[in-house]
């Protein structure tokens, strides 16, 4: 579980492919602290640390994150979105993030404004998830409030300290992005489809 508040921006030092899975091996400022077998989310997809060595890290990520994440067009040297699990007593200062990314979505705009930037996503609508006006939305592990909310796009306001220590100042247009929709919203939403 994680709260979209970003603890660090990690490096990819490797990307290793082994049958449909690739090894990541990232740097990041807390890899020291780091456990094998704890969960770290990386642009918002919860995946496992499977080794350590030194300043670095390795975790694996599956056919199935690949194919439902931007993680399969990550390159040596990108930077990425990194949280570590929350703990219980800790404030929850974002919205419960659980890892488990709904599907990608397009950066079709990027529009700076006097001193913050607006930020638009489309995604895919065949999937049915959902955005409300003021809502919860994590992109690429990063808990934002929606605005501007439409059937298959939303916008995003960034303030300068989220766009400095995030992986948001490298977005442009075209940029694929990692979505994980609102928990609470998924379970209406399933609610309303069984017709109880």
């Amino acid at each position: 579980m994680f709260t979209g508040i970003i603890e660090d921006i990690g490096v990819v030092q490797h990307i290793e492919k082994e049958l449909d899975n690739i090894h990541i091996t990232m740097s990041s400022n807390f890899t020291s602290e780091l456990k094998i077998d704890q969960s770290v989310s990386h642009n918002g997809v919860c995946l496992t640390v499977v080794k350590i060595d030194g300043d670095n890290y390795m975790v694996t990520a599956i056919e199935e994150t690949l194919n439902k994440t931007n993680l399969n067009t990550l390159k040596v040297n990108d930077s990425v979105n990194l949280e570590r699990g929350m703990k219980l007593h800790d404030r929850l200062d974002g919205h419960i993030v659980q890892g488990h990314v709904d599907q990608t979505a397009i950066c079709k705009s990027v529009e700076e404004t006097s001193g913050s930037w607006v930020f638009t996503f489309e995604y895919d609508k065949s999937l049915n998830n959902i955005t409300i006006e003021k809502g919860s939305i994590t992109v690429n592990g990063v808990s934002l409030t929606v605005v501007n909310s439409k059937e298959n796009s939303f916008s995003v306001a960034i303030i300068p300290y989220t766009y400095e220590h995030t992986n948001f100042k490298d977005f442009k247009i075209g940029t694929v992005v990692n979505l994980e929709f609102d928990v609470v919203g998924k379970y209406v939403k399933k609610l309303f489809s069984l017709n109880l």
